[in-house]
């Protein structure tokens, strides 16, 4: 008998390794497909195209690789955590192209392994491995991992970051593992030095671990259940005093006369009906936003989280899942929003991108309920997001009113509204919510008409000819024109004052050797060329190179001393 049951044991260990094998196998070659994807949309930026902010991460990271960094004082602060990742780059390269061309890499590399990590997080969430893999594959084309991964910007990492975390959360809970309890806190203290957004990820995570150390149901030993906790901890504060040690070195060298001091207006936001109004507003439209962004993926799993956090026969780690990832998003449209200037742009009222690192999980879970969800369950939930879409899109629409058609409608902070209506210089919440509702029912009705198998073919395949159609709308034409920025040979250079900041900020990072000196009067002694108002009268010492022109506002001089 012992004979008869043992034998097959060495061949199921084979079969078992060789299914690991091809399954590393398939995620690799799709994470090699994704990155081939981005690469090929971004292969013509050469440069920042979303200022200061591009350029405030590029100086950074610059800087930090121990080359000329810039002085950004009075500009929001670009934390440290994110160029730290691209410092190798100018270890590599000082030429500003190729610098970026690399960046971009960087974040398509990035970008891409959100498909191994949305992989774990659906078998976690019990999905199927076939299930999983093809799921995963097409939520990796969803807006928020297309449209900023190939610029420099955090974006580009922060929502593979949030699901690293939540795959090291699930296991802290469901294993009490040590390993993950680290992961986590480690995770979460390298995203609050990030971004700010990061702030709320660490704060969640910290009352994770305070509810695992307390709660007995989750770990049957208060020893075992401290461990994870301990660890988490101690990692995140090592991450946390590492990431504030290299901000302070960043504010104290690229912006010398201070950063822009958002704590005043956060403080009064928090204190005030008007700011309360605002706040919620904005957290409404950010909202609204995640729904009709993710074609009302996230919706459904909104709802589903919802109900999830309800059922006391669900598995403890799944409600602690969905309670992490609900907290953290509405703790960050909240925060984000009542920290927020009024700068008149429709995008107060209305903006994907502060949520975009949250999108991907949230297509995760939409799937996760369509694909697992009886047929009345995926009704109620599709039901449960229409109505949310209704609802946060009529908050930040009553509060904006007509300031929705009289600010300035920015394009980049729009382009999943911009692919579902077509117009590209103004917003209509109604226009682009139908659309959106539309794909919903799309989604919602391939999921209640197919069964088994099937359900999962039509369910991904509708999400993915939906993707693709972003994508290819997101392909890139051929840039044509004059080059904008001044091109000032080697020397010092120096800007006038009054020169136009998104003229002087990209300019920062394209001078690549030396950094910018501004100045008010007369150019500083020792500078070899400066950027000036068109029309400006050079002095004594300096001739005007005739470079530049009415329309582009600006113009250069020579120093002569420099010939």
């Amino acid at each position: 008998m012992t004979t008869t049951f043992m034998a097959p044991a060495p061949a199921r260990v084979a079969g078992r390794r060789e299914g690991r094998s091809r399954l590393w196998w398939v995620l690799a070659a799709g994470w090699v497909a994704h990155v081939g994807l981005r690469l090929w949309l971004y292969r013509y930026h050469t440069g920042p195209v979303a200022n200061p902010d591009e350029t405030g991460y590029l100086l950074a990271a610059r800087w930090l690789a121990g080359g000329p960094g810039g002085d950004l004082t009075g500009s929001t602060f670009y934390q440290g955590a994110y160029p730290a990742l691209l410092v190798p780059i100018f270890w590599l390269t000082s030429d500003p192209v190729l610098a970026y061309r690399l960046v971009v890499v960087v974040g398509s590399m990035a970008a891409a392994t959100a498909y191994p990590l949305g992989y774990l997080l659906l078998r976690r969430m019990g999905l199927g491995g076939r299930a999983a893999l093809i799921s995963a594959f097409v939520a990796g084309l969803s807006p928020a991992l297309l449209v900023f991964s190939g610029l420099a910007l955090t974006d580009a990492i922060l929502p593979t970051l949030v699901l690293a975390w939540l795959v090291a959360v699930h296991d802290l809970v469901a294993y009490g593992s040590v390993r993950a309890g680290a992961a986590a806190g480690a995770l979460s203290a390298f995203a609050m030095a990030a971004h700010l957004r990061g702030t709320v990820v660490l704060a969640v995570c910290v009352l994770i671990m305070v509810v695992v150390s307390f709660r007995r149901d989750m770990v049957p030993s208060r020893r075992k259940a401290m461990m994870p906790a301990v660890a988490a901890l101690v990692s995140a504060g090592a991450v946390a005093a590492a990431g504030k040690a290299l901000n302070g070195a960043l504010a104290a060298a690229l912006y010398p006369g201070g950063t822009r001091d958002l704590s005043g207006l956060l403080l009064s936001r928090l204190t005030s009906l008007e700011g309360q109004a605002w706040a919620l507003s904005g957290a409404a439209g950010q909202l609204w936003y995640l729904i009709v962004g993710t074609w009302g993926l996230a919706g459904i799993g909104l709802a589903g989280a919802a109900a999830l956090l309800v059922r006391r026969s669900a598995p403890l780690q799944h409600r602690v899942l969905a309670g992490a990832l609900l907290l953290a998003t509405l703790a960050i449209a909240y925060a984000s929003s009542a920290a927020l200037p009024d700068e008149h742009r429709v995008g107060n009222y209305v903006y994907g991108r502060y949520l975009a690192c949250v999108a991907v999980a949230w297509t995760l879970a939409g799937l996760l309920v369509l694909l697992k969800g009886g047929r009345l369950g995926v009704v109620r939930h599709a039901l449960s997001a229409a109505g949310l879409t209704a609802v946060t899109g009529g908050a930040a629409a009553w509060y904006a009113g007509d300031r929705l058609e009289r600010y300035s409608f920015i394009a980049f902070d729009f382009p999943e509204v911009i692919f579902l209506t077509g117009v590209r210089d103004s917003l209509d919440l109604v226009s682009a919510s139908v659309p959106a509702l539309i794909m919903l029912a799309c989604l919602t009705g391939a999921a209640f008409l197919a069964t088994g198998r099937a359900r999962l073919l039509v369910v991904v395949g509708v999400l993915a000819l939906i993707d693709i159609a972003f994508t290819a709308e997101q392909a890139p034409a051929r840039p044509s024109g004059a080059d904008w920025l001044p091109a000032p040979p080697p020397g010092r250079v120096a800007v006038d004052r009054r020169v136009r900041w998104n003229l002087w900020v990209p300019l920062a990072y394209r001078v690549s050797w030396t950094e910018l000196e501004l100045y008010d009067g007369r150019p500083p002694e020792g500078a070899c060329t400066a950027v000036v108002p068109y029309g400006s009268v050079p002095p004594p010492g300096w001739a005007a190179t005739g470079r530049g022109g009415a329309q582009m506002g600006w113009t250069t001089w020579s120093s002569r001393h420099c010939r």
